[in-house]
């Protein structure tokens, strides 16, 4: 995977906690260690009862559990190749389907949610200026977990046009510009970060790269104080992807251009930024506009006196 296919590191460890659950069932349901297991006994059948294990008993979602099936059928293609004997197998295994399942709208923040908890960090300390360069981050570049702890400091340009640097999903990388208030926080930061033995611009308090469970444990501890001035946080689980999905939508209100959007998330198929326009209800307003007669326009219903008297008069 990361040499022929060139998967990043995430991709590795997701796939191979996928075949960690697979070999963990196999065991049990064969009576064989894990080292005894032959290619042979991952058949089909044993395949879909592994599958519909993860649903039932792990609570798995539909989407994780196509995630588990499309790391399965990778090693697959790669057996192809190796194991000719296996073929029949492979072709079994490539037919099994990946399941179909409801697609809600994104979680997102409003504005005054996100400016909530960008300002719950005590700026006072290290950690707390830290923490807030991270959460606007974060949010302003729309990155994902990993992109935002694995950001080395040399793709920060604090110069005359501040940007970074970010390598994302299939090795893309792509500049993007920061903001001013993103920028201030930035160099806050990095005026107090220090000498640390990582590349990473952000490190955790023993001076080591931040990781994703890192971040996630800041964005809920800062949540949890931000709920005290935004109630609306209050009964909310906001995860790392959440602030991105919040700069899609804020993008996408302000540009009103799906491209746009989709280059600043670093989407290469336009399909997967059109969740974002599922979100908006302004998109629909003006498809609205455009269908209704021209006598028709969106604004407030005024009605005189008289016939709000008589839509209530028992008469």
């Amino acid at each position: 995977m990361p040499i022929e296919q060139g998967c990043s590191p995430n991709t590795c460890e997701t796939y191979a906690h996928a075949f960690r659950l697979l070999f963990i069932f196999a065991s049990k349901r064969l009576g064989l260690r894990p080292s005894q297991l032959c290619l042979e006994q991952l058949d089909v059948t044993l395949i879909l009862d592994f599958l519909s294990h993860i649903e039932a008993q792990r609570g798995n979602c539909a989407a994780t559990r196509n995630g588990r099936l499309a790391a399965i059928k990778a090693f697959i293609r790669y057996v192809e190749f190796r194991v000719p004997s296996a073929l029949a197998q492979a072709r079994q295994i490539h037919a099994i389907p990946g399941k179909r399942h409801d697609q809600g709208l994104v979680r997102h923040l409003t504005m005054d949610e996100v400016r909530a908890i960008i300002n719950a960090p005590d700026v006072t300390t290290r950690l707390g200026i830290r923490d807030r360069a991270m959460l606007h981050l974060c949010f302003a570049g729309g990155l994902r977990v990993s992109e935002l702890v694995g950001l080395p400091l040399v793709n920060l340009s604090l110069q005359q046009m501040p940007s970074i640097r970010v390598l994302g999903k299939g090795r893309r990388e792509r500049c993007l510009p920061l903001w001013k208030e993103t920028t201030t926080d930035l160099r806050a930061w990095l005026a107090v970060r220090g000498a640390v033995p990582v590349p990473e611009l952000f490190v955790n308090a023993e001076g080591a790269t931040m990781t994703r469970a890192g971040f996630e444990y800041i964005l809920a501890k800062h949540t949890r104080t931000a709920a005290k001035s935004c109630p609306s946080l209050s009964e909310r689980t906001v995860s790392p992807h959440q602030l991105r999905h919040s700069c899609a939508i804020t993008m996408l209100q302000a540009t009103r251009d799906i491209r746009k959007v989709a280059l600043w998330l670093g989407h290469t198929d336009i399909r997967t930024t059109e969740i974002y326009l599922r979100v908006d209800p302004s998109e629909k307003l003006e498809a609205v506009e455009v269908a209704l007669p021209l006598g028709l326009r969106r604004g407030r219903f005024k009605a005189p006196d008289a016939l709000i008297a008589s839509l209530f008069d028992p008469g």
